[in-house]
This record gives C-alpha cells, sequence and structure tokens, in this order.
C-alpha cells in the first residue's frame, strides 16, 4: 500500500520488550506520569463539555453519536476522575441523570441496543435511579427495558449484531446485572435472549452450508467485526457463560472461533467481512482491534494458547498501523485501538502492553494536531472526543479499564 493511500501514520514510538516494568504501583501509573494524564482528561473534557453543548442533537438520545454517550462518560467519570472528589462525583451523577431524563422523552422504540437504542438509556437510568435511592423510577426503567425482550426474541427482522441487534440488547442486561446485581435481571430472560442469537446463527449457518456452525449477517454481509459481525456477538455470548443456553452451546461457540482464527491475515489483522480479503482497517468497528477482545475471552473460557496467540499478532498489527488518521475516537480510532493493548495487558501482565497503550494516549494529548479527519459527530462517545475523555480516564487505573458499551 502505497504511503499516500496509508489510513495510518507511522509509528515513531519506541515499543518496549516484556522484561522492562514500568512504575506501577497500588493499581494505578505513577507519577509524573497518572498527574499528566489526568490534566490532559480534565483539559480535554472541558473542550468536549463546551462542545457538546454548542453542537447537541436533542433528536439523537444514543450512546453511539447522541447525548446518552455523554451520560455514560459521566457515569464513568464519577467512577475514575471524580471518584476521590465527592462533589464532582456527585456532579457527574447528576448530570448524567440530567441527560438522560431529557432523552427518555425522546424514546420511540424503533431500536433496541444499548449503544443505538431505547435500552441504553433505560438500562443508565434503572442504574442511577437505584444509586440515588428512587427504587420506584429504578423498578418503573427495568419493566420497561425488560417489555423489549419479546421483540428482541421474536422479531425475525431484526439482526444479531452489537450496535442495532440482540447482541446489543444482551449488553444492557448485562449493564444493569454489572451495577445492580444479578438479581435484578430474571435469568429467563437473558437465556432466552441468548438462545434466540443462538438459534439464528445456526438457522442461517445450516441454510449456507457454512464451515462455521453459527454463522451472521448484517445488511447481507458476513461481517467479522465487533460492532456489526460474528466477533461481537461472540464476545457477548461470551460474557453470559452461566446462561444454560450458553452452556449447551458451548462447542458451536468454540467452533465458530476456530473458524474465525483461520480467517486471520497474516499481518495479524481480521477481514471487516467475510466478502472482502483486502486488510486495510484497523478499528474496533471492523478489525484487529475488536477481534483481541473475542480471543482473549476464547482464551479464558477455552484455555487454548492458539487464541492467546491470535491475541497477541492482533496487538502486534495494531501497534503498528494503529494509529489512524481517522481521529482518535473509539469506535474508529486511536484510543478504541489502544483498548485492545489493555485488554492484553490486563491478561498477560506483561508491560509492553501497557506501554503500547500510554503510548497511543501520549498521541490523544495532542488532540486535533496530527491533521486527522474530523468526525460527523465531534464531541460524541464513539465517533469522537468524549470516547477519548473515557479512554484516558480509564487507563489511570489499567486493571480495571473497560471498553464501553462493550466489555
Amino acid at each position: 500500500m502505497a504511503s499516500s493511500e496509508r489510513r495510518y501514520f507511522a509509528n515513531r514510538f519506541q515499543d518496549r520488550d516484556g522484561q522492562t516494568i514500568l512504575q506501577y504501583s497500588e493499581g494505578k501509573i505513577s507519577d509524573p506520569l497518572y498527574s499528566r494524564i489526568r490534566s490532559e482528561a480534565h483539559k480535554l473534557l472541558k473542550k468536549c463539555e463546551e462542545g457538546f453543548e454548542r453542537s447537541k442533537d436533542d433528536r439523537d438520545c444514543s450512546v453511539y453519536t447522541g447525548t446518552a454517550g455523554m451520560a455514560l462518560l459521566y457515569m464513568h467519570l464519577s467512577n475514575t476522575l471524580f471518584k476521590e472528589d465527592d462533589n464532582g462525583k456527585q456532579g457527574c451523577l447528576k448530570s448524567a441523570l440530567k441527560i438522560l431524563e431529557h432523552s427518555q422523552d425522546s424514546l420511540r422504540g424503533k431500536r433496541v441496543t444499548f449503544i443505538c437504542g431505547d435500552s441504553g438509556v433505560l438500562s443508565m437510568l434503572a442504574v442511577l435511579y437505584s444509586k440515588m435511592g428512587l427504587k420506584d423510577k429504578s423498578e418503573e426503567c427495568l419493566s420497561k427495558l425488560l417489555s423489549l425482550s419479546d421483540n428482541v426474541c421474536r422479531d425475525p427482522l431484526l439482526p444479531d449484531e452489537v450496535l442495532y441487534g440482540r447482541a446489543g440488547y444482551l449488553f444492557s442486561l448485562l449493564f444493569v446485572q454489572q451495577h445492580l446485581g444479578d438479581e435484578k435481571i430474571n435469568a429467563n430472560v437473558i437465556n432466552q435472549v441468548c438462545q434466540a442469537i443462538l438459534d439464528s446463527g445456526e438457522r442461517l449457518a445450516k441454510q449456507e452450508r457454512s464451515r462455521s456452525p453459527l454463522m451472521y449477517t448484517w445488511h447481507d454481509k458476513h461481517y467479522v467485526g465487533a460492532a456489526h459481525g460474528i466477533v461481537g456477538i461472540l464476545f457477548m455470548l461470551l460474557q453470559t457463560l452461566s446462561t444454560q443456553s450458553v452452556k449447551a452451546n458451548l462447542g458451536n461457540i468454540e467452533s465458530c472461533v476456530e473458524f474465525l482464527v483461520s480467517e486471520q491475515f497474516s499481518s495479524g489483522n481480521f477481514p471487516s467481512s467475510l466478502e472482502n480479503d483486502t486488510d486495510k482497517l484497523i478499528h474496533w468497528c471492523h478489525g484487529a482491534p475488536g477481534a483481541v477482545h473475542l480471543m482473549v475471552k476464547a482464551y479464558q473460557v477455552f484455555g487454548k494458547d492458539k487464541y492467546l496467540s491470535a491475541a497477541v499478532k492482533c496487538g502486534d498489527v495494531i501497534w503498528r498501523r494503529g494509529l489512524l488518521k481517522k481521529g482518535y475516537g473509539i469506535c474508529h480510532g486511536v484510543a478504541g485501538n489502544a483498548y485492545a493493548f489493555l485488554c492484553l495487558y490486563k491478561q498477560t501482565g506483561d508491560s509492553k502492553y501497557l506501554h503500547r497503550a500510554l503510548k497511543f494516549a501520549e498521541w490523544c494529548f495532542d488532540y486535533g494536531k496530527h491533521g486527522c479527519r474530523s468526525p460527523d459527530r465531534p464531541y460524541s462517545l464513539f465517533e469522537g472526543m468524549a470516547g477519548t475523555v473515557y479512554f484516558l480516564a480509564d487507563i489511570l487505573e489499567p486493571h480495571s479499564s473497560k471498553f464501553p458499551a462493550f466489555e
């Protein structure tokens, strides 16, 4: 690929070998870097808040590009950047609640996922109301969230992927469980959603005589990546291991992971779809940065070294080609790519990956100075500045970091 056609900047950062131990204590990055990251996150947050107020579109209440994404950022900051500042923490929670209560009026029931639909707003409200002691309001939101499940399980036109489909609804249920406890969501509901995803994948695989026992499409393409494809669907299923339908289908899920490993490019990257054999996209949504999360999870569940090896290969190609000209966001930008290194660091304990994540964070300190493309929603969580702030706050304590609306 000629340099003029590259989608990424050359990585001039020096890599570290696995023997290098970064200063690291009490689960936090040590100073002076800790203070520098905090300072840069605060500066970027101020710009983001100002830009968000100027440009917000109240018709878009999605986590992806809309107002609910800012609410999710505030919820995250209350536990990271402001967790030792009671006033700041409460301010974040109040800001999140204000946004979500306003967003609730715009819900139309057209989409069901956490990132792009009603269930994101409802699940976050359920959590916030509960934390503020407003039990009745929390239960009302939970009831509305669970009422979507019949349609999710039965609508034959609903896809299975993360952004618009069943796996994205499943995350909303897991989000509530993570924050309020497993008992808040009836296990049967999760089981039915997982079963619907598995049945759908099995039907298509048989219909197409696929090499994999599970197969999925979105808009008639066999997408591979985390946002629209098989990677995101399997990753969500493997986060529900205690569910009966998942337990009963672990063999098929693993065979599907095996199939994906066979599709990995020699570079370490993955195709955007099974129809596309070009090795070009290094994004969370399409390519190695999303696949890392599945391969690490598959290694944890099935214990086979080849899955961790696949994840390591992903990490290497992201280091080489992950400083994207598309920008700094989490869906298709540098911050989202850096989460792959945090995932590998949490699994291996190898400081090389923490070093790589910190270097990508350092790149984000110069937000807007590299000549990257400006996204359509420049202050949003998945495309823009809010996602970069989210990542910078997360890297302060790498062991508890989680890719938003996915892990």
